[in-house]
């Protein structure tokens, strides 16, 4: 059986920077955590309202987006740990009963209800020109057939700069565009940036309660 290929061949990401995904091609990438909107609660006229403004919202874009949902069992772990170091100070006999059954009563609804928590992400994209000048049109094709040359690994800063102020562009007008439907929606920083994809590729350390690695 082949050996597994490590999760840095798998991603298209070269490096994530100032709150900006930069792929291996060239292109970046903005990642946003959205708000929820409970829609079964609103009116019919409210429902109306938010469709079409989400219409709107869409039919103004002249870019692709991609919204993406992460659902994810419950780890109730941490919120239990605080309660056990509170029932291991409390002095008054029966608090301390009532705080032990009340950890085992959230414990059994938490596995009996199979409750998830839901995160809503957006990204917005931006692609360089391929041909902005004949030097750099060469040094793509030779990157598209292999020959990618080591200083085009990393995106220079100052063409970072300015792919980042296009990317900003647009992250604005998504911002502008979903909170007219009662959305919020916030840019991730590079520290949310790189928890996200460790707990993507790495579910089952969240859920024993280790923290993602950082660096």
């Amino acid at each position: 059986m082949a050996n597994a290929l490590p999760s840095q061949d798998i991603l298209k990401i070269e490096e994530i920077r100032d709150g900006v995904m930069v792929l291996k091609d060239g292109s970046l990438r903005a990642v946003m955590m959205a708000s929820s909107l409970n829609f079964s609660l609103k009116s019919a006229d409210e429902q109306t309202a938010v469709i079409m403004q989400y219409q709107n919202f869409l039919n103004s874009l002249d870019f692709t987006v991609q919204f993406f949902l992460e659902s994810r069992k419950l780890n109730i772990e941490p919120y239990l740990d605080t309660l056990k170091e509170a029932e291991a100070k409390q002095t008054n006999e029966l608090l301390k009963i009532q705080i032990t059954e009340y950890i085992e009563f959230i414990r059994t609804f938490v596995r009996a209800a199979n409750i998830v928590s839901k995160n809503f992400y957006i990204v917005v994209p931006f692609t360089p020109a391929l041909f902005t000048t004949p030097k750099e049109g060469v040094k793509s094709l030779l990157g598209i057939f292999g020959k990618k040359s080591a200083e085009n690994k990393n995106l220079p800063q100052d063409k970072f700069d300015e792919y980042k102020n296009q990317l900003w562009q647009r992250v604005d007008s998504v911002i502008q565009g979903l909170v007219r439907t009662g959305v919020r929606a916030v840019p991730l920083n590079t520290e949310e940036l790189i928890e996200l994809f460790y707990s993507l590729y790495n579910p089952g350390e969240l859920e024993k309660g280790k923290p993602p690695a950082l660096t």
